[in-house]
């Protein structure tokens, strides 16, 4: 999935799986930072891998892979 919002810095990325998470201010954006935590679990127990790329002001792309049955 790809996103066009404000982008993180590899900084940001690679805590954005992480529990409570927040890479904005909250006083700007909603949201608790446990949702991208979540899907990273679910990901996890299906013996998948979830990654992201992304650059400030560019957006950002996650990747879910799973394997086949």
């Amino acid at each position: 999935m790809r996103d066009h919002g404000i982008g993180m810095s590899a900084g940001e990325a690679a805590h954005v799986f992480d529990r409570f998470s927040r890479g904005v201010s909250e006083q700007h954006y909603g949201g608790l930072g446990i949702g991208l935590y979540l899907v990273k679990q679910v990901v996890d127990a299906h013996g998948g891998t979830l990654s992201v790329e992304s650059q400030p002001g560019e957006g950002s792309t996650f990747t879910v892979e799973l394997a086949a049955a």
